[in-house]
């Protein structure tokens, strides 16, 4: 009751709208320091920005200690991880690389991919992608990516990140926003759009 009658009387109603506004204000000042943060952000990236194509450990012969490896991680049953290999998940180690001695670990897989680096598997395409003699047409594709490209590529900082993005389903691989140029080849990290299917 007492508190009803307070919140009729003005100065109250008034004190609540001023807090309510300086609120507002303060979180839209708050939103758009980080827009111009992030904003600077992406002018500072130096435009010619580098791509380091080696990854930071190898397999095999290598006397170093392998600490981690980022993998591919949403696949239901196969895996990429950063050295080229896809496997299946039960078959990938604790530190997120696939175990090469598994039956199922194949490095450099293309075996769902056309000749134009479109793939039916996502793992495949990634893995497709990081072989050392695609190089030449990421720094192609990099070189003449449109400027609406150019902000999500440059946050790419090694080749695994760029083959990762780059077979995403992405725009080339639909038509009409709504379709599957080809359905069977929708992951690509080519330079040219998935060949067109009649429906």
């Amino acid at each position: 009751m007492v508190l009803r009658r307070l919140l009729r009387k003005r100065w109250v109603l008034g004190v609540v709208f001023g807090l309510s506004l300086i609120y507002f204000l303060t979180s839209t000042l708050k939103q758009e320091e980080r827009t111009i943060r992030d904003r600077n952000l992406l002018e500072a990236r130096d435009p010619d920005h580098r791509i380091p194509w080696k990854v930071r450990f190898n397999l095999g012969n290598s006397s170093r200690q392998i600490t981690q490896c980022r993998n591919s991680i949403q696949g239901k049953t196969l895996l990429t991880d950063e050295l080229g290999y896809v496997c299946d998940r039960n078959d990938l180690l604790v530190n997120g690389c696939c175990n090469v001695n598994a039956p199922s670990s194949r490095q450099y897989i293309c075996k769902s991919c056309l000749a134009n680096g479109c793939c039916n598997i996502y793992e495949h395409c990634v893995s497709c992608c990081l072989q050392p003699d695609k190089q030449p047409l990421l720094e192609s594709f990099l070189n003449r990516a449109a400027d609406g490209f150019q902000n999500l590529f440059t946050a790419v900082e090694d080749h695994f990140e760029l083959c990762l993005a780059k077979c995403r389903t992405s725009s080339q691989s639909v038509q009409h926003e709504n379709t599957y140029r080809n359905p069977q080849a929708k992951y690509c990290y080519g330079e040219s759009p998935p060949e067109l299917l009649p429906i």
